[in-house]
């Protein structure tokens, strides 16, 4: 697969973009375990055009990530212009542009997933920001906006028509919010449509390498994007690569091996935020990660966990957690 000079791997595996989760210290982990394209959190275009710190201070990327894509959003084809050329100076390896997250700040007031019901719009802001910069230009986006409007298939024909380089689809109207399953169907008629030529990128309930693979085989899709499968457990790509490659599960490493990755990422948080902002930042990995889930009695040491504000506290209490061998 290739988007723009970028060659990726065969079925390659890319980190989503999230808000509060994928920032540089997330992103040089999940590298690290093997996802081959990484993406920064949501960058909002009137608060990038208005430079405001702590959205500019998203556009910072490390070599080290590479390739790694800046994700804008917006409503208005003027500031995603501006924003698009802001992005382009930090020297991302893509500018992707965000039509599917579904939080009512965003898509309520018409931004994100809000553009389903404006494909009008969503496509002439596409255009726009294509022409605008001269790096490789994709679109995440959803399947529709309710059930009633699943208007992904002729989309992203118009889409591709606009210059973009690679479209991502979430198996989800932006009605269905996170609920429910992802309806991988329709990201499979988009691969499968003789007229599409892009890559297209599956996105949806992918927890696992088996499911992983099995989406693979079943759309033919270019390329999967894992979002809420990483939170917590950014070795989902190591464990993925390896079942892909060789067929098999990957072998359980020892419990205190991913408890120390869980306290690396902690450390990393901590000394890019304080060591209040990393613990704070840190709990959504904690509250999220497959390691801690069917351990016995755990709700007690969950509330503790999710409470402490010191490192010390914290370590404290994760370190007494009995070694788990069921991960």
């Amino acid at each position: 697969m290739k988007i723009g000079n970028i060659n990726f791997p065969e079925n390659p595996v890319f980190l989503a973009p999230m808000e509060d989760v994928t920032d540089m210290g997330f992103r040089l982990m999940c590298k690290r375990f093997g996802a081959d394209m990484v993406y920064t959190e949501f960058v909002s275009s009137d608060a990038l055009i208005r430079h405001v710190n702590k959205t500019k201070a998203k556009l910072t990327i490390s070599d080290e990530e590479r390739p790694v894509a800046i994700q804008i959003y917006g409503r208005e084809v003027e500031a995603m212009v501006e924003a698009a050329k802001i992005c382009e100076e930090a020297n991302p390896d893509i500018l992707d542009i965000n039509f599917g997250c579904p939080v009512k700040k965003v898509a309520g007031k018409g931004a994100g997933s809000g553009m389903m019901r404006t494909p009008d719009l969503m496509v002439e802001i596409t255009k726009a920001v294509v022409n605008a910069v001269k790096i490789p230009v994709t679109v995440k986006t959803r399947l529709g906006w309710d059930n009633d409007s699943k208007i992904i298939f002729e989309l992203a024909e118009r889409l591709q028509d606009t210059g973009i380089q690679a479209l991502t689809i979430h198996g989800r109207t932006r009605s269905q919010m996170y609920t429910g399953e992802a309806d991988w169907s329709l990201i499979a008629a988009v691969k499968n449509n003789p007229r599409m030529h892009i890559p297209i990128i599956g996105n949806g309930d992918v927890t696992t390498p088996e499911i992983c693979k099995r989406r693979f085989e079943e759309t033919g899709v270019d390329a999967i994007m894992i979002g809420r499968g990483s939170i917590g457990c950014p070795w989902i790509f190591q464990d993925i690569k390896s079942y892909i490659s060789k067929g098999e599960v990957p072998v359980k490493k020892e419990f205190t091996w991913y408890v120390d990755i869980l306290k690396e990422l902690i450390n990393k948080n901590i000394a890019h935020s304080g060591e209040r902002g990393g613990i704070i930042h840190s709990r959504r990995h904690l509250a999220a990660s497959p390691l801690f889930k069917g351990i016995p009695d755990f709700k007690k040491t969950r509330v503790a966990m999710l409470r402490a504000d010191s490192v010390e506290e914290l370590f404290s209490i994760i370190d007494s957690i009995p070694v788990q061998f069921d991960i």
